[in-house]
């Protein structure tokens, strides 16, 4: 298998299912997110503010387009909004297998309510703003994953469990 690529809504649980399937797969770990913040030397909510969504989402897109050509056997956690993009979508489905982690509203607001980091939720009513853009969203994760993997009520090893089980149906 080439590559493992975790998507979904921020709060899914990419990044903390990703690290610990990594070390179980004996793979690397790349979360998107921290490479581009590596790579610019500004936090995401800096490049929002200063730059915008945009720019940020061109970042994104040069990003995968590289990571065709470098990235190989690894467990790659992706921004949630990185699936806006059709040009992403058909990336991420080259760079290799896709498995959206999903969750409720409800579970996504209690693990992100208390976190200032995500600018997609910054400003206003963090509900109606999680609502809106799960709902926005919602289709073109199903439209870009192989896998669906529910988080909600499960531990981070029954999701592994779950992603080992639906993984070895693809090869």
């Amino acid at each position: 298998m080439k590559n493992l690529i975790l998507i979904g809504f921020m709060g899914a649980g990419k990044t903390t299912v990703g690290k610990l399937l990594a070390r179980e797969k004996e793979m690397l770990f790349v979360d998107t997110d921290e490479r581009i913040v590596s790579e610019q030397g500004r936090e995401i909510p800096d490049l929002f503010s200063e730059k915008g969504e945009e720019y940020f989402r061109d970042l994104e897109t040069d990003l995968l387009e590289r990571m065709l050509e470098d990235t190989d056997q690894a467990v790659i956690s992706v921004g949630g909004g990185m699936p806006v993009r059709e040009r992403n979508r058909k990336l991420l489905r080259s760079l290799g297998l896709v498995v959206y982690l999903s969750a409720t509203r409800q579970t996504i607001l209690e693990r992100v309510k208390n976190d200032g980091s995500r600018p997609m939720l910054s400003g206003g009513d963090l509900e109606r703003k999680v609502e809106q853009l799960m709902r926005e969203r919602e289709a073109l994760y199903r439209q870009t994953a192989h896998i669906d993997v529910r988080t909600d009520g499960r531990s981070v090893r029954q999701v592994l469990k779950i992603i080992g089980q639906e993984t070895r149906k693809f090869g």
